[in-house]
């Protein structure tokens, strides 16, 4: 597989250095041109396509930036719940849209949205982030579909618990040991997993795949019920 072209979002928050490290790992992987990878700065969505042709052109878009606020709906303030929709969902949406026309036009693109099994379940205290992620699902059936016949194929990635920044609130109380007891495997997940997926969606291996919102969870999302931190 030959990626010819990558871009990825990110949240502001995020290390330049650690972005840069991560465009280099992704570049090898990847096979870019030349076996380097660049990260592409911009302010504005529709600036996107427009970077990425320094590196010989676009065809693959992963809406990853996301951010949590967590809090249980009484307590929350309003413009927490509007920030995380603003980035989480806002976000999908601006830079999705931003890459439609180059897509369309040389029929062949791949879009995946990074969700999470909080979108097709939930957690306490974390309504906005859920919220949030189910547009997300929702959005990437229905852009799946409009585009379908452009060539353009649009999955989601559902990662349940991986130790990142992003959930290391709900791991900090007890060491994660609450959580664990609700997962069928016993055990967080790696981000090496998430990335395997990513990979793989991208690649012609998933050809025959649009409008999925693929797991990687060991079992949360099997789970009834709405979890709660033990």
């Amino acid at each position: 597989m030959r990626w010819r072209g990558l871009a990825w979002t990110y949240h502001v928050d995020d290390s330049p250095d650690e972005l840069h490290d991560a465009a280099a790992r992704l570049g090898r992987r990847g096979e870019w041109a030349q076996d380097k990878g660049r990260t592409l700065h911009y302010d504005l969505p529709e600036e996107l396509p427009l970077r990425a042709i320094e590196l010989g052109g676009l065809h693959v878009l992963v809406n990853n930036a996301g951010i949590s606020k967590d809090a249980l709906i009484f307590h929350m303030e309003p413009d927490d719940w509007l920030n995380v929709m603003r980035v989480n969902f806002g976000g999908v949406f601006n830079c999705t849209k931003a890459v439609m026309p180059h897509f369309m036009g040389q029929r062949e693109g791949v879009i995946l949205n990074i969700s999470s099994v909080m979108g097709e379940r939930g957690w306490l205290g974390e309504s906005n982030y859920s919220a949030s992620k189910g547009a997300v699902n929702a959005f990437t059936r229905c852009c799946a579909m409009e585009l379908a016949r452009f060539g353009v194929r649009v999955n989601a990635v559902l990662p349940g618990f991986v130790p990142t920044e992003l959930v290391e609130g709900l791991v900090s109380k007890d060491g994660g040991k609450g959580i664990l007891k609700q997962l069928p495997m016993k055990s967080f997940g790696e981000v090496g997993d998430v990335a395997n997926l990513v990979v793989f969606l991208a690649s012609d291996d998933a050809k025959y795949m649009t409008g999925s919102l693929v797991t990687v969870d060991g079992g949360a999302a099997a789970m009834l019920g709405t979890g709660a931190p033990l």
